[in-house]
C-alpha cells in the first residue's frame, strides 16, 4: 500500500510560511500589515476611488495558563487593524479573498498591481488562525447593500477553501472593508524592517493615499495626499515567450487546455503575429504541429517547440502596460517624509529589460532634521516593486546593486569604493513592471539581471547629475562668501597703504574701495543668486 499523500496549496503554505515572508515573529507583523494595506490600494484604484486608509496596532493581553504565567515570554499578541473607504467585497467573495489561496483575479494576468499571486492576504488569515486560533475578523458594505457584513473567516487547510464564521450585520459607514487580525508576532516600527518604514515608504509612492495611523502608544500620525489623481492600471499584457523557462512554458501551455498549439501561441503571448509563426516554421518548427492540440504534444516535441521560439528573433513587447508615478506626483510626496531642503527626481521612459516593459523612477532628498553623526552614514536606501516597498534582502536586490555600482564621488557625495553613499539623503528608488522577477515568493528583493541593474544605474546618474548641479552651486557660494569675507576686511588695508603712498584724498579712497569690492564681489553675488533661484524653484515646486 503506498504512503504517498498529496497536499492542498493551503496546507502547504500552512507548512511553509517563511517563503511568503512569516519567516519570524517581526516579519510576519509586517506582512500581515504589507498584504492588508496593499489589497485596500489596489481594491481602491480598480474602482477609481482615492484610498484614505486608517491602520491601527496595538498589544493585547497574552492569556495565562492555570499558573499565572504567561504562554511565553519570547511573543507578543497583536491587533492589527486596516480600515478603507474602498468597495467593499460580498458576502460570498469573503471567504475566496481570505481564506483561499490563488484565488485572486489577478493571477497570471501581466498588470502593474500590488498583489498578483492570492496568496499573501490568505497567509496572513493563516498566521493568525495557528498563532491564536482564529483567523481574520472582517467587516465589509459595498455601495449595493444597507448594512455591513461582520464575520470571521478561517483557512480550512485541507481543502484551501475559505470558512465564514460568526457572521452577523451591523450599520456601518457609506461603503468600504476593514480587517483586523490577532496574530503572535514582534513590533519593530523603524529600520528597514519596521512598520513606520513600510507606511512611510508606501505614502511616497503613493501620492494619491490620505493615511492615518496609530502605533501602540503613539499618538495619531496623518499623512494627507498632495495628488488628487488616482492611477489607472493600464490593461493586462500577455508574457514574452522568451521570458520564460521550459517548465513555466509547459505549465503555461496547460492552462490552456485542449486548444491548438497555434492558438495557444497567438492567444497566450505577445507579439506572435502569423508572420512569426512563419519565422518559427521557418526555423524547423513543423507545421503540422501548429494543428496540433496541447494535450496531444509530447514532452519532446515540448521540448523542441521551446527551442525554437527561444532561438528565433521577435519584436519587444508593448511598453504602454507599464504605470508611472510621475516626476510632479513624486516631487511633492518626496516632501512628506521629512523637512527637505533639496530633492532631485527623475523618470524613465518605459524601457524593455530581459523581454518585459519596465519603467525606473528615482528620488534623493536630502532632509534637514537628519542629526550630523548620520552624515557619516549611508543614506537611507527605499526600495519599491509595482509602488510596494522592499525591507528584506537588500543586499541580494537589483536595486542595492544598481546604487553601489555609481561613482557617487563623481556627484559630490562621499562613497566607498562599491558600496551605499554616505550622507544625510533619503534615496527612494521605484521599479514598475507587469512582470518583475522577485528572488522568493514573498517578493523582498527583485532578481538582479545585468539589463535592469543597468536601467536603474542610468535613472540613478541622470537623478545625480541634478543632485551634483545643485552642490557645486552651494559650494560655489559658499567659497564666494568667505572671499567676500576676505575682500571685506583687507580691502580698505590696501587702499588705506595705496593712499597713504599716493597722497590720495578720502573721496578718491572711498571710491576706491567701492571699485575693487564691485569687482571683486561680483562673483559671489552671482553664485548667491544662482542658489536663490534653486531654492525658489523648489519652493514652488513643493506648493
Amino acid at each position: 500500500m503506498s504512503n504517498i499523500q498529496t497536499s492542498s496549496t493551503a496546507e502547504y503554505f500552512a507548512k511553509n510560511l517563511q517563503q511568503v515572508g512569516f519567516s519570524s515573529l517581526t516579519k510576519a507583523v509586517l506582512t500581515t500589515l504589507k498584504e492588508a494595506v496593499d489589497n485596500a490600494l489596489d481594491a481602491c484604484e480598480e474602482a477609481g476611488i482615492a484610498p484614505s486608509i486608517i491602520v491601527e496596532i496595538k498589544r493585547l493581553d497574552i492569556p495565562h495558563g492555570s499558573t499565572g504565567v504567561p504562554l511565553s515570554n519570547a511573543m507578543e499578541l497583536i491587533e492589527l487593524s486596516v480600515e478603507d473607504n474602498g468597495p467593499g467585497l460580498r458576502l460570498e467573495d469573503l471567504p475566496k479573498v481570505f481564506g483561499e489561496y490563488l484565488a485572486s483575479s489577478k493571477f497570471g494576468k501581466g498588470r502593474c498591481s500590488r498583489g498578483q499571486q492570492g496568496i499573501g492576504i490568505s497567509a496572513a488569515t493563516t498566521w493568525a488562525q495557528l498563532t491564536n486560533a482564529s483567523g481574520v475578523e472582517v467587516i465589509s458594505k459595498t455601495k449595493n447593500q444597507s448594512q455591513a457584513v461582520h464575520a470571521v473567516i478561517d483557512v480550512d487547510i485541507k481543502k484551501n477553501k475559505g470558512i465564514i464564521r460568526k457572521k452577523r450585520y451591523k450599520d456601518w459607514k457609506a461603503h468600504g472593508l476593514k480587517v483586523i487580525f490577532r496574530i503572535s508576532g514582534r513590533i519593530q516600527l523603524k529600520g528597514d524592517g519596521g512598520l513606520i518604514t513600510y507606511l512611510e515608504g508606501t505614502a511616497l509612492v503613493n501620492p494619491h493615499l490620505s493615511l492615518q495611523y496609530k502605533l501602540l502608544d503613539r499618538q495619531w500620525r496623518r499623512i494627507e495626499q498632495v495628488s488628487s489623481i488616482v492611477p489607472v492600471i493600464p490593461p493586462a499584457t500577455l508574457p514574452h515567450p522568451h521570458t520564460m523557462k521550459l517548465g513555466e512554458f509547459i505549465s503555461y501551455a496547460q492552462l490552456y487546455g485542449r486548444c491548438s498549439l497555434e492558438s495557444f501561441l497567438k492567444k497566450g503571448f505577445s507579439k506572435i503575429t502569423p508572420h512569426i509563426l512563419q519565422v518559427f516554421i521557418k526555423n524547423a518548427l513543423p507545421p503540422s504541429w501548429l494543428k496540433k492540440s496541447l494535450i496531444a504534444l509530447s514532452k519532446m516535441e515540448y521540448k523542441k517547440i521551446f527551442y525554437i521560439i527561444q532561438h528565433s528573433d521577435m519584436m519587444s513587447p508593448s511598453t504602454k502596460s507599464v504605470l508611472t508615478i510621475g516626476e510632479e506626483a513624486l516631487s511633492k510626496s518626496i516632501q512628506r517624509i521629512g523637512e527637505v531642503d533639496f530633492f532631485s527626481v527623475i523618470t524613465r521612459k518605459a524601457k524593455i529589460c530581459d523581454h518585459k516593459p519596465v519603467v525606473v523612477e528615482t528620488a534623493i532628498a536630502r532632509l534637514k532634521d537628519r542629526p550630523s553623526a548620520e552624515e557619516e552614514s549611508s543614506v537611507q536606501l527605499m526600495r519599491f516593486a509595482n509602488r510596494v516597498p522592499l525591507q528584506f534582502d537588500k543586499a541580494a536586490c537589483a536595486i542595492t546593486k544598481a546604487v553601489e555600482s555609481v561613482n557617487w564621488r563623481s556627484y559630490g557625495l562621499s562613497q566607498q569604493k562599491n558600496s551605499i553613499p554616505i550622507g544625510p539623503y533619503v534615496f527612494a528608488v521605484s521599479v514598475t513592471s507587469p512582470f518583475i522577477t522577485f528572488k522568493n515568493a514573498s517578493k523582498e528583493t527583485i532578481d538582479a539581471s545585468e539589463e535592469l541593474v543597468e536601467e536603474i544605474r542610468r535613472t540613478l546618474m541622470q537623478t545625480g547629475q541634478k543632485l551634483s548641479r545643485h552642490i557645486n552651486r552651494e559650494k560655489k557660494a559658499l567659497d564666494l562668501e568667505k572671499k567676500s569675507q576676505y575682500i571685506k576686511q583687507f580691502v580698505p588695508i590696501l587702499v588705506q597703504k595705496l593712499a597713504d603712498i599716493t597722497k590720495a584724498d578720502k573721496r578718491r579712497i572711498k571710491k576706491a574701495e567701492q571699485g575693487i569690492m564691485q569687482i571683486l564681489g561680483q562673483d559671489a553675488q552671482d553664485a548667491k543668486q544662482a542658489l536663490q533661484t534653486a531654492e525658489k524653484h523648489l519652493e514652488k515646486v513643493s506648493n
